[in-house]
């Protein structure tokens, strides 16, 4: 009988996850200092941005570490809470949320600040798998799984969509996935792409026709951040729900754009300053890049340490090194997918896969925003971006894939026919 020779050595779980997440934390730390400039200068101190990140790293291994040692078939243990919690925050967000750069999506809780949809992401993929793996039989999942799914789709997703758009389409994109994965009915899959495409069309529609290009006066200016209560009586509460169109349709109208713009011409210092200094940052390195902490465009980028900092590490580490920060999310959703392979229910495959997709696909929107493939979504780069609670998530994410690489029933030790329902 094969055994799994990660959990019986010194490293507990999977060791190619231990090795990426490693990388991943050491460019982390590296390109964070490197891209912090902004708020160096404006604390006064280089190393503490640098080292608040270095804290919530610690905190994250901490969680991951945690994590990682429940067993899996406790994970489903706290999925109606986690439901019931990340409607509750959703709602409360809404209402008394706190706006930053335009968006209202946070919440304070004790001086500690956080966004309920990234709970609310890892609630949905633990729901989905619960889900596919209950309803799973001999010829795939039964139809009522696509049904409840769906339903907790249209409870949780809208929520989000109000004010993070990306993040909701995200979501939908890693729920479809684990649909498919989990061997929903291709029937009613196409019936929901068909929907969605339908749906798309109607939200640009109204974007278009109803949202103001103001050339970005709704944003907040780079490197401005706003923080105020939502505690207006008497704010139209149409103008609360559509409020982000404006930036919406500036963001698909600035896409969509085919005018050349000669390089003398470039918005340096205007609304699209983040976009024309990540593309510089680009179009500036080469094979080898400028060397770690070489950056130049790293003082004109007020998001370089967060939403554009695949640019700065095109920048610094070239093209060979942004080919090996992608591979190190292509191997972490491959290497994933052969521990959900060995698993012998379907509860702990369904949910790594959907945990990696998580981290994989908004990775993939990242670096696709930083080299000007999609329109700016505002997605950090997952386990590399400098984050508040996020990098906490994500490394819990982590925590999973570890606990199910090494404490899942594998094939070879199943004693008789798969359980759908067990862990």
């Amino acid at each position: 009988m094969l055994k799994d020779k990660t959990s019986e050595g010194k490293i507990k779980g999977d060791a190619v996850i231990w090795s990426v997440f490693f990388f991943l934390c050491i460019i982390s730390i590296i390109e964070v200092f490197s891209a912090s400039s902004h708020l160096s200068f404006k604390s006064g101190d280089y190393l503490a941005p640098v080292l608040y990140h270095c804290l919530l790293l610690a905190v994250g291994v901490v969680v991951m570490i945690c994590t990682m040692n429940i067993p899996c078939r406790y994970f489903k243990l706290v999925t109606p809470l986690a439901l019931f919690a990340s409607v509750l925050m959703l709602v409360i967000v809404f209402f008394v949320g706190e706006t930053t750069n335009g968006s209202q999506r946070w919440l304070d809780i004790f001086g500690i600040q956080f966004q309920p949809s990234e709970i609310a992401k890892g609630t949905m993929v633990l729901a989905t798998a619960q889900i596919l793996s209950a309803r799973q039989t001999p010829a795939g999942a039964d139809k009522r799984a696509f049904k409840e799914i769906l339903l907790l789709c249209v409870l949780i997703v809208p929520l989000i969509l109000v004010e993070n758009l990306s993040t909701a389409v995200l979501l939908c994109t890693v729920i479809f996935l684990m649909m498919f994965i989990g061997k929903v009915p291709k029937v009613q899959l196409g019936r929901l792409l068909g929907v969605v495409a339908l749906s798309i069309a109607v939200l640009v529609t109204a974007v278009m026709a109803f949202g103001h290009d103001n050339g970005g006066a709704d944003e907040a200016k780079p490197g401005q951040v706003m923080v105020q209560q939502a505690e207006q009586e008497d704010e139209n509460m149409v103008e609360k729900v559509f409020h982000r169109f404006d930036t919406w349709k500036s963001r698909i109208d600035k896409f969509l754009s085919s005018d050349y713009v000669a390089p003398e011409d470039l918005d340096l210092n205007g609304k699209d300053s983040q976009t024309s200094h990540a593309n510089i940052a680009i179009a500036s390195s080469n094979l080898i890049g400028r060397g770690p902490g070489n950056s130049v465009e790293r003082d004109f980028l007020s998001q370089a340490f967060s939403d554009f900092i695949y640019a700065i590490i095109v920048e610094e580490m070239g093209i060979f090194g942004a080919a090996f920060v992608c591979m190190l999310y292509v191997v972490l959703l491959f290497r994933t997918a052969t521990i959900a392979n060995r698993c012998a229910n379907t509860f702990p495959a369904l949910l790594i896969m959907g945990f990696a997709m998580l981290l994989v696909v908004q990775a993939m929107f990242n670096m696709a925003v930083a080299v000007g493939l999609v329109p700016v979504t505002g997605q950090p780069l997952p386990l590399i971006s400098k984050g508040g609670t996020s990098t906490i998530i994500n490394c819990a994410y982590i925590g999973v894939i570890l606990s199910v690489s090494y404490s899942a029933k594998k094939k070879d030790e199943a004693d008789g026919p798969v359980q759908a329902e067990a862990a």
